[in-house]
């Protein structure tokens, strides 16, 4: 006789799930709210939720064996004497040395210079390393100040001002005690091995004209060369847009919730800021309204992981996306590879979060030097690479579809939403119809 109990008549609580309880039963034996990395797990609008409509009729599509379509994006025409160009509007964001190992960082240049794009630096500041395989480099100037200095920005092709993350606005990121290495500590100037917590605000200003001193005093450290962006989390979206232009910046990102994180609160993580979705037509909106739009370039990050991602992102204003999460992947992050050893950390390949503990198999996100030496940077630059080439290829592919000769030319027009929801954040008419919910006229 079995002894196994009949259990197909339990009804699970949707208020109280089992992933909520394991949460609570956490919180009251440790004391403490939850950390880790990655980015929002809970279900989110996101491009998916979006389609392209094809060209046939009405508009031509493009032979793609023949005819060509342009992917070169340049980014910070308003002020700089040198604006970045970039082969594809796809670009690789910041990711501090110290959450990142430096072989990690190498990688991700050398995969960036290998398709003509940019990296960008992270909290913590500018490995040799990543220098010297960067054909162009943004640098980060964040709240904390880790490793930053003048020499440094001298030598970057771009600033990009940290105002917030998407996974975090309004918080500051922490790296533990066993990331801090000795180069870790040096480049930081901070103790070995304590836990240290980056900065919500930067110390030497309390609001937007403060921002535009500093955006100046940016650009004469730099002889007005390179260009100067501002990055926000997606929050506020409309008003901090605009008043990055009005500080002065010549290209503006903005990074929705489903982006990355090395180490903050998973509560932050997964309640506070908007997805990437509705933050790109709202920056959009707030760029037109100043009559901006196109002089100030638009970059949009958080989640973006396909070519039909960034066609959408690009239909629907912005001038060039970035990424980081997905960039990790290519690279190895989460490989089935060391499903064994994820195991011993008590968790999976692509479930892996704990980028805070510095023990990341791959050796992607960790100071360990023995764990690093598995990652191999040529041939992480060489996976990045192929994995840009690919989203452009998909970009190209499906803005020929809708009769581009350039993939800045894809347009709202050429969008349709599958969703209430994903009509009415995007303003795109829902699939079928000639509706966006909350406006009265028609299109």
């Amino acid at each position: 006789m079995s002894n196994e109990v009949d259990q197909s008549w339990l009804l699970e609580s949707a208020t109280f799930s089992r992933p909520i309880i394991r949460e609570i039963q956490r919180a009251a034996r440790e004391g403490i709210y939850d950390i880790r990395g990655f980015g929002a797990k809970r279900k989110l609008p996101t491009f998916d939720d979006l389609l392209l409509l094809g060209a046939s009729m009405s508009r031509y599509p493009l032979e793609g064996y023949r005819e060509k379509c342009d992917t070169r994006v340049t980014l910070g025409t308003r002020f700089a004497e040198n604006p970045l160009v970039i082969e594809t509007p796809i670009t690789i964001a910041g990711m501090s040395f110290g959450a990142l190992s430096a072989q990690a960082k190498e990688g991700l240049a050398r995969g960036a210079t290998e398709v003509g794009t940019s990296t960008t630096t992270g909290d913590g500041g500018m490995t040799p390393e990543e220098r010297e395989h960067s054909r162009l480099l943004v640098y980060q100037y964040l709240p904390s100040r880790y490793g930053m200095n003048p020499d440094d920005l001298r030598k970057a092709d771009a600033i990009e001002i940290v105002v917030g993350q998407g996974a975090k606005p309004g918080g500051g990121g922490m790296l533990l005690g066993q990331k801090i290495s000795d180069r870790v500590a040096e480049m930081r100037d901070l103790p070995k091995g304590i836990d240290q917590r980056s900065a919500c605000r930067h110390p030497d200003w309390t609001g937007p004209d403060d921002l535009e001193i500093k955006v100046q005093e940016l650009r004469e450290i730099t002889d007005w060369k390179v260009p100067v962006y501002i990055k926000v989390g997606a929050t506020r979206t409309f008003f901090d847009v605009q008043l990055a232009v009005k500080a002065g910046a010549d290209v503006v990102v903005v990074d929705g919730m489903q982006g990355g994180t090395a180490a903050t609160q998973d509560v932050f993580i997964e309640h506070v800021g908007i997805p990437t979705l509705p933050a790109v037509r709202i920056a959009v909106d707030a760029l037109k309204d100043l009559g901006m739009h196109r002089k100030v370039q638009l970059i949009v990050s958080g989640g973006i992981r396909s070519g039909a991602d960034v066609a959408k992102a690009l239909a629907l204003g912005a001038d060039a996306v970035s990424i980081g999460t997905a960039a990790l992947i290519a690279m190895g992050d989460n490989s089935p590879e060391f499903e064994k050893r994820y195991n011993e950390l008590g968790t999976s390949a692509g479930f892996y979060d704990d980028y805070q503990d510095g023990q990341d198999p791959t050796g992607i996100s960790t100071q360990n030097p023995e764990l690093g030496k598995r990652l191999d940077p040529d041939i992480a630059g060489r996976r990045v690479a192929n994995y840009l080439r690919v989203m452009t290829l998909e970009l190209q592919t499906l803005a020929r579809a809708a009769g581009k000769t350039n993939v800045r030319n894809l347009e709202r027009e050429d969008l349709i939403a599958l969703t209430v929801e994903s009509s009415a954040m995007a303003r795109v008419p829902l699939a079928g119809t000639d509706w966006i919910p909350g406006f009265e006229h028609k299109l």
